[in-house]
C-alpha cells in the first residue's frame, strides 16, 4: 500500500552492504600494506623526481592491491552474509518465531553451499561447521 519494502528485506540489504564493506577492508588493508612494502623493496634502483613522487608511486601500487583483493573478499563476504540472513529471516517469517534452529539451519545451508565445490566431504563439513557456528 505505502510502496515501502518490508523491514526484513531492508535488513537483509543493509547486512549485505555491511558485509561487503567489512570484506573489502579485511581483504584490502593487508594487500595494501604488502603491495606497498613490496614496491618499496623492489624500487631501490629507480629514479624518482622527488620523495613525494616515490611515495605517490608506492601508494598507487598499494591502492591497486587494495581494490583488487578487497573486491575479491567483498563480494564473497557479502554473498555469504546475504544467503545466511535470507535463510534465517525466511525461516523466522515462515514459522513466525525466532529460534536457534533458524540460525543453525541457515548456517548449515550456507556452509554447505560455500563448500560445495570441495565435493561431498566439503559439503558435509560445511554443513556441520555452519550448523555449529550458526
Amino acid at each position: 500500500e505505502q510502496q515501502r519494502f518490508p523491514e526484513e528485506t531492508v535488513n537483509i540489504v543493509k547486512s549485505a552492504f555491511t558485509g561487503g564493506l567489512v570484506g573489502w577492508l579485511y581483504g584490502g588493508l593487508p594487500a595494501f600494506r604488502q603491495a606497498r612494502t613490496a614496491f618499496i623493496e623492489r624500487s631501490h634502483g629507480e629514479l624518482f623526481q622527488n620523495r613525494a613522487d616515490a611515495l605517490q608511486s608506492a601508494h598507487r601500487a598499494g591502492l591497486r592491491s587494495f581494490i583488487r583483493y578487497g573486491w575479491r573478499w567483498s563480494w564473497r563476504v557479502a554473498a555469504f552474509v546475504t544467503v545466511f540472513n535470507t535463510v534465517s529471516t525466511g525461516l523466522s517469517v515462515y514459522r513466525n518465531k525466532t529460534t536457534i534452529s533458524n540460525f543453525a539451519s541457515a548456517g548449515a545451508l550456507t556452509g554447505a553451499l560455500f563448500r560445495l565445490h570441495l565435493g561431498l566431504q566439503g559439503l558435509a563439513g560445511g554443513f556441520m561447521f555452519g550448523a555449529v557456528f550458526g
